[in-house]
């Protein structure tokens, strides 16, 4: 698979804090790219910086082999960025369809569009194909996302991202708080997500999963890349070896 996402040497300093130093990080289409490391080792930073909420201090990032400036997570969405943040952003109020097109409403044709009436049978037609390509069974898809599970709700705020990224889909903890049957649906979209040929990032402190699901583990530690791993080639011990440092394989870091 060719690299579409490529951080390179990335610093992120908040005055005398060096939150990122030197951070590289790649991402493959069709692929899922695990990104790890203990709390502090730079994860959130880098995840911001690759999806416009942050700018680096120095390096470069390449989309395509492009070099392109993410001034704004507005910027990243029009480059096909798109993330799923782990407190979900949904709407709970609203249903799966209004979640789904939240902020790209569909108007209705002709002069009542113009007056700003949403075409919502439009919208609800278009989610239900959407949910179905990914695999995604809703109870209902005319009740607020709020009275949905934990897992219907992951899985709504997942599929809304990949329809509107065309390249790169970050996915921060996307299982926490689920429970193991709902982990496993919510696992079963992000593999559906990949094999749509977007590259799926993957931030997650659960190693099982990690394993499970990720195509490449990249390691970060204490604002680094220290390793990369091919998933299927990887043990959990060669995981945490890296994150605490008793193991190193990144040739840059080297």
């Amino acid at each position: 698979m060719s690299i579409l996402l490529d951080a390179q040497h990335l610093t992120k300093r908040y005055g005398s804090v060096e939150a990122l130093r030197g951070a590289s990080f790649q991402a493959r289409a069709g692929e899922v790219t695990a990104l790890i490391g203990d709390n502090g080792a730079g994860k959130s930073t880098l995840v911001k910086c690759l999806s416009g909420a942050e700018q680096p201090t120095s390096g470069k990032i390449l989309l395509d082999g492009k070099e392109i400036t993410l001034e704004s997570p507005t910027v990243a969405r029009r480059l096909g960025i798109e993330t799923v943040y782990q407190d979900l952003a949904v709407a709970p109020e609203l249903d799966p369809a209004a979640n789904l097109f939240l902020g790209r409403e569909i108007h209705r044709k002709g002069i009542l569009g113009k007056l700003g009436m949403i075409d919502k049978a439009e919208m609800r037609r278009q989610a239900v194909e959407q949910f179905q390509r990914l695999g995604v069974t809703l109870q209902s898809t005319e009740v607020p996302i709020g009275s949905l599970s934990g897992g219907q709700r992951q899985s709504v705020a997942v599929v809304r991202s990949v329809v509107w990224a065309s390249k790169v889909v970050f996915m921060d903890e996307p299982t926490a708080a689920l429970g193991v049957v709902q982990r496993e649906r919510v696992l079963d979209v992000i593999k559906k997500v990949r094999d749509q040929g977007i590259a799926v990032v993957l931030i997650s402190h659960n190693m099982p999963e990690v394993l499970s699901v990720a195509d490449r583990i990249e390691v970060l530690r204490l604002g680094t890349r220290v390793a990369r791993f091919e998933a299927k080639d990887t043990k959990l011990e060669d995981l945490v070896a890296a994150m605490t440092g008793a193991l190193t394989n990144d040739e840059e870091a080297a």
